[in-house]
C-alpha cells in the first residue's frame, strides 16, 4: 500500500495532519505530492519535502521523527514505486535516467556539502538548472528544450482573461 503524501496541500486547505509516522511504522509506502495547483499554488516537491520533514517533528515535538534522508526517499524512490516505477528511483545501472542537477553555486547551499539534509532543508525548485527524463534533456541551464515557455505563458493568461471575460 502507498500513500501520496500532500502536507502544504493539507495545510491550506485545513485537512489537518496525516500520521505519516505511524503509517510508515506500519509498513506503508509514503511518495510525497503536490495534489494540483488549485490546493498547492507552488507546485515545488522540495518545499513538500522541507514541509514533511518539518511538520511532524513539531507536530510530534521530536526532531527524530523523518529524517531528511527519508523526506528525500518520499520524494525519489518511493514516489517511483507508488507509480508502478519500478526501473526508476534511484541512479543505477538498468534503471530509466531520470534525474536532475542542482546549481550549488547559490549563497545558501554554502557551504557546499552534498548530502540529504542540504537537498532537503536548503535546496529549492530554483535550484534546479537540469531535468532528463529517460536520459532525454528536458531543461538545460534552466532552459526549457521541449516546450516553448513564452508561448504556453502567452496562452495561459489569454484563456484566464477568457474565462473572466465570460464569467461577466
Amino acid at each position: 500500500m502507498n500513500v501520496s503524501h500532500n502536507p502544504l496541500s493539507n495545510l491550506k486547505l485545513g485537512s489537518g495532519i496525516a500520521p505519516i509516522p505511524h503509517m510508515h511504522r506500519r509498513g506503508v509506502g509514503i511518495s510525497l505530492g503536490t495534489d494540483s495547483a488549485a490546493s498547492n499554488n507552488t507546485l515545488d516537491i522540495f518545499a513538500e519535502m522541507r514541509q514533511a520533514a518539518m511538520l511532524h517533528k513539531g507536530a510530534l515535538q521530536s526532531a527524530e521523527v523523518i529524517s531528511s534522508q527519508e523526506a528525500l526517499r518520499m520524494a525519489t524512490v518511493n514516489g517511483a514505486r507508488a507509480l508502478g516505477f519500478l526501473d526508476s528511483g534511484f541512479i543505477q545501472a538498468g534503471y530509466a535516467a531520470d534525474f536532475i542537477m542542482i546549481d550549488t553555486r547559490s549563497a545558501h547551499l554554502q557551504p557546499l556539502t552534498i548530502d540529504p539534509a542540504t537537498l532537503v532543508y536548503a535546496a529549492g525548485k530554483n535550484d534546479v538548472s537540469d531535468v532528463y527524463v529517460n536520459g532525454r534533456p528536458l531543461m538545460t541551464n534552466k532552459e526549457l528544450l521541449t516546450i516553448d515557455e513564452e508561448r504556453v505563458l502567452y496562452d495561459a493568461n489569454r484563456a484566464r482573461k477568457q474565462l473572466v471575460e465570460s464569467s461577466n
